[in-house]
C-alpha cells in the first residue's frame, strides 16, 4: 500500500489557521469543537436554517396577532406556529427591581418595532447585545398593554461586529442574501465560540469568506463510479449547497452528498483494517480437538444450545485459521456466553498458549474468576486473577505466574494492561463488554502476544447500524437462544399507590419457595434527588414491610468479602430478599431468584433495565420483574415556576421513561430494546457513558441514516475486496483522500 506517513498537500487537509479570519485564540477554541482542519470547517454543517418564507415583518406579525377586533388571534392547542422577525437593535434597558427585573430590548425594522423580553439573568442579556446589530428572533408573540412582543425569544444574530482576526476581510453582505430568498444558516455555537466572536453570524461569514476564496481549489473525493451510482452532488456543490442553500432540495441533496462521504471513508477504513488483518497478519492455527474442552462439556449439568453449538463452530473455525481471529460474540443475558468463551480458551490451553479474559471493572473479573474456577473444578487448568486492587506479595505471585506461563488462564481488568505484566506465551485473549476499552489498549494487549485470537463480547445487543460502525470489521457471532427449560420473563409497571399490592405478591412468592430481588438507584438518600435508597429502605423493608421475613443488603460501598458473604448466603436460600443497587446488573446467577422489583424504574436506562431483569429467569419456575414508579413523573415540574425551559425538559424527560418502560413491558427481546435505547439516547451514550469507541460524525446520523450506511458499507468493502491496497487508477482518488485526511486512523489499521 502507498505510505500514509507523507499525505499529498490538498486544501481541505490545512491547518484551520491556513483561513484568513482564524487567529490563535479562534484556532484554539474551535478544536475543543474538534475544528482543526479546513475539511472540519466545511463539514460544521449548520444546526438548522431561516426559511425566507418564515420571515414576517413586524407589521406583518401585528396583523397576524392582532384581529380587526383587537382580540388575541385563535390558535390550535396542539400546533403553535414560530415567527421569525429580522430587525436591528434600537435600544434596551433593564426594568424593575431585584427578583422581579426583566430586560427588554428593542427590535426595529422598515416597518416597526418590537419588545423582546427575557426574565432573569438581567446582566448577562445586557452584555449580550449592541446597539444596531442585526439579530433574527424567533418565538410566539404576545402583547402586554397593547404592546406586540416576544418573550424568551430564541436569537440568532445576522450581521455581526468583527474580531481582531478579520478585519482586513471582504465581508459578504447578508442583508441581500435574506432579501433575495434562500435558506439562512445558523451554526451551532458556545460561549467559548461567542467570546471570539464565532455565535451564528460569525460562523456565516467566516465559512461564506473561507469558501468564496477556496471552494474552486477542494478536489472531489469520490470516485465517478460512486456519484453516478447513487447519483451524488460534485463534493463543491455539496459544500456550497449545504452551507449556503437556495432551496429544501439544494440542501437535502447537499447533506445526502455529505453524509455519504462521511460514512463510505469510515467504512473504507474499517475495510482496509479487516483485509489487512485477514490477508497481511500471520497468526496461530490451533489444532481445535480438545479433550479439555470435551471434559468440560461432560461435565456439565446441563446441555449446551444449538446456538451455543453453532458460534463454537465459528469459533473454532477462525481458530483453525493461520491468520488471527477478529470476531464480535453478541448474546442476550444469559444466553451462557461465558460457556463458550471457557471452551475456546480451552483449546488455546491445550496447544499450550496462554488465554486472557479481561473485564471492564475489578468486581466483575472477580466474579468471572470464580465463574470459570467453578466451571474447571476437577479440570487440571491453572486460572489466576490480575487486578489493580491486589495485595502486593499476591500480585508478584500472580505476575511471576503469569511470566513463567504457568498461568494458563488470567482473568484480569486494564492492570492486564500495564508494562510489567509479561505473557510467557500469549495465544487467545477475551474481551468482555469490549466497549468499555479503547483501541489503543487493544493494540497494546495484542502486542503482549503473536498476533493472538481475539474474541469479543457483550452482553448489550448491538443495533445493526451501530454494530456496522463500531465493530464494522470484526466477525460476527450471535447467541439467539436461551437454555432449555426457561420460561420468558413477565414483565409489569405498577405505580406508587399499588406498592401495598406488590408487596402481597412478593410474600406469596416466597412462601412458594422463591426468592426476590429489589433493586434501588442510591445507597443512601440525597437531598437533592428524591430517589430510593438501598441502605434507608432495606431497614423500612425488614422492620416494617417483611419482618417475618430474611432480608440482606448488598451495594458498591462494601468490601468484596462482604458482597461474597452476603451473594453467597443468597445462593444458599439463608436470604429471601436482596436488597441492592444496580452492582447486580450483570455477573449474579441465582436460579431460585424469580422476582426483580426495580423502584423508581424511570430513573434507569433502557439497557440498565433490561440487564437487571436478566437477573431474573434462570431457573425453570415463571419469572417477573416489577417496575415500580410515580404515576406523574413531571409533577416535580410544577414547582419549577416561570421557568419554562425547565418544565419543557421535564416534560420531554418523562415521555422518554414513559417509553422506556412501555418498551420494557412489551418485549423481551434484547435487540428490539437496544434498537429503541439507541433512538432515545444516541449512539453516543448508548452504553451508558460517552467513549471513544463510539465514532462521532459530524454530518451523518447513523441512527436516522441506516440506509445511506448499508450503501456506503457495501460499496466501500467491495471495493477494498477488489482493490486491497487501493492501487488501481479508479481508486487513486481514495487513497489521496484518506492519505490527506485520514492518515492517522489508517496507522491503526492492524488493531483488532
Amino acid at each position: 500500500m502507498p505510505s500514509v506517513l507523507s499525505p499529498p498537500p490538498t486544501i481541505l487537509s490545512q491547518p484551520i489557521q491556513f483561513l484568513k479570519g482564524i487567529g490563535e485564540r479562534r484556532a484554539e477554541v474551535l478544536a475543543k469543537y474538534g475544528v482543526r482542519t479546513v475539511h472540519d470547517l466545511f463539514f460544521y454543517v449548520p444546526r438548522r436554517y431561516l426559511d425566507r418564507t418564515s420571515i414576517v415583518t413586524i407589521a406583518q406579525l401585528r396583523q397576524t396577532y392582532f384581529r380587526p377586533s383587537n382580540q388575541p388571534q385563535e390558535e390550535s392547542a396542539d400546533v403553535q406556529k414560530d415567527y421569525t422577525v429580522v430587525g436591528d437593535v434600537r435600544s434596551f434597558r433593564v426594568m424593575g427591581m431585584g427578583r422581579k427585573s426583566r430586560f427588554v430590548l428593542i427590535l426595529g425594522d422598515e416597518t416597526g418595532t418590537l419588545q423582546c423580553v427575557w426574565f432573569g439573568g438581567v446582566n448577562y442579556w445586557k452584555a449580550k447585545f449592541q446597539i444596531g446589530e442585526t439579530l433574527a428572533v424567533s418565538g410566539q408573540p404576545t402583547a402586554f398593554g397593547g404592546v406586540l412582543q416576544f418573550v424568551h425569544p430564541d436569537v440568532d444574530r445576522i450581521a455581526e461586529r468583527q474580531s481582531e482576526d478579520e478585519k482586513d476581510e471582504v465581508q459578504i453582505d447578508w442583508s441581500q442574501t435574506l432579501n433575495t430568498g434562500g435558506l439562512v444558516p445558523l451554526y451551532p455555537s458556545g460561549k467559548e465560540l461567542e467570546r471570539v466572536g464565532l455565535d451564528s453570524g460569525g460562523f456565516r461569514r467566516l465559512i461564506g469568506n473561507a469558501l468564496r476564496k477556496s471552494l474552486e481549489n477542494v478536489a472531489e473525493s469520490l470516485p465517478g463510479f460512486i456519484l453516478k451510482k447513487h447519483s451524488l452532488l460534485p463534493l463543491r456543490d455539496a459544500l456550497g449547497n449545504v452551507h449556503f442553500p437556495k432551496t429544501d432540495s439544494d440542501l437535502n441533496e447537499s447533506l445526502r452528498r455529505l453524509k455519504y462521504d462521511e460514512l463510505f471513508y469510515f467504512q473504507i477504513k474499517l475495510a482496509l483494517k479487516r483485509q489487512r488483518v485477514k490477508t497481511d497478519t500471520n497468526g496461530i492455527a490451533f489444532n481445535v480437538q480438545s479433550k479439555l474442552a470435551r471434559r468440560l462439556v461432560d461435565s456439565l449439568p446441563f446441555k449446551l444450545t444449538q446456538a451455543q453449538i453453532r458460534v463454537l463452530r465459528e469459533i473454532t473455525a477462525d481458530m483453525e485459521s493461520a491468520k488471527p481471529m477478529n470476531r464480535l460474540l453478541q448474546g442476550d443475558v444469559g444466553s451462557g456466553k461465558t460457556i463458550v468463551a471457557l471452551l475456546s480458551m480451552l483449546v488455546a490451553v491445550e496447544n499450550g498458549y496462554q488465554a486472557v479474559f479481561m473485564a471492564p471493572t475489578e468486581s466483575l473479573a472477580e466474579q468471572h474468576f470464580k465463574t470459570l474456577a467453578l466451571l474447571l473444578k476437577g479440570i487440571d487448568v491453572n486460572v489466576r486473577l490480575l487486578v489493580g486492587g491486589q495485595r502486593s506479595k499476591l500480585r508478584r505471585d500472580v505476575l511471576d505466574d503469569v511470566q513463567r506461563g504457568s498461568a494458563q488462564i488470567v482473568v484480569g481488568t486494564h492492570a492486564v494492561f500495564e508494562k510489567q505484566v509479561e505473557f510467557a506465551n500469549l495465544g487467545y485473549v477475551v474481551i468482555d463488554e469490549q466497549h468499555r476499552f479503547g483501541v489503543m489498549q487493544r493494540q497494546s494487549l495484542r502486542k503482549k502476544g503473536k498476533n493472538p485470537d481475539v474474541l469479543v463480547m457483550t452482553a448489550t445487543p448491538i443495533p445493526r447500524t451501530l454494530s456496522l460502525t463500531l465493530y464494522g470489521d470484526l466477525d460476527v457471532s450471535v447467541i439467539n437462544e436461551l437454555p432449555g427449560g426457561r420460561k420468558p420473563i413477565k414483565t409489569v409497571l405498577r405505580y406508587e399507590e399499588e406498592k401495598d399490592a406488590v408487596f402481597r405478591f412478593v410474600r406469596e412468592e416466597i412462601k412458594k419457595g422463591r426468592q426476590v430481588y429489589f433493586v434501588y438507584p442510591l445507597v443512601e438518600e440525597s437531598e437533592k434527588i428524591d430517589l430510593k435508597a438501598a441502605v434507608v429502605h432495606f431497614e423500612s423493608l425488614q422492620n416494617q414491610v417483611f419482618p417475618e421475613l430474611k432480608l440482606g443488603l448488598i451495594h458498591g460501598r462494601l468490601s468484596s468479602e462482604e458482597k461474597d458473604s452476603v451473594m453467597q448466603q443468597f445462593k444458599n436460600r439463608e436470604i429471601d430478599i436482596l436488597v441492592a443497587t444496580t452492582v447486580i446488573e450483570v455477573g449474579i446467577d441465582v436460579p431460585n431468584a424469580s422476582i426483580m422489583v426495580i423502584e423508581n424504574a424511570e430513573r434507569f436506562g433502557l439497557s440498565q433495565l433490561h440487564q437487571l431483569r436478566g437477573r431474573v429467569g434462570r431457573g425453570s419456575e415463571q419469572s417477573y420483574c416489577i417496575l415500580l414508579s410515580k404515576k406523574w413523573l413531571a409533577v416535580r415540574a410544577n414547582k419549577l415556576t416561570g421557568d419554562s425551559t425547565k418544565w419543557h425538559e421535564a416534560l420531554d424527560e418523562q415521555r422518554v421513561a414513559e417509553r422506556r418502560l412501555a418498551t420494557m413491558v412489551q418485549t423481551n427481546d434484547g435487540f428490539k430494546i437496544a434498537e429503541i435505547d439507541l433512538q432515545l439516547r444516541g449512539p453516543g451514550d448508548f452504553f451508558g457513558t460517552r467513549q471513544s469507541g463510539v465514532p462521532e460524525f459530524k454530518v451523518a446520523d447513523i441512527v436516522a441514516d441506516t440506509q445511506l450506511l448499508e450503501e456506503a458499507r457495501q460499496d466501500a468493502f467491495e471495493i477494498v475486496e477488489r482493490d486491497p491496497h487501493l492501487q488501481l487508477p479508479e481508486h487513486r482518488i481514495v487513497i489521496d483522500h484518506l492519505r490527506a485526511l485520514y492518515h492517522d486512523a489508517l496507522a491503526l489499521g492492524k488493531v483488532g
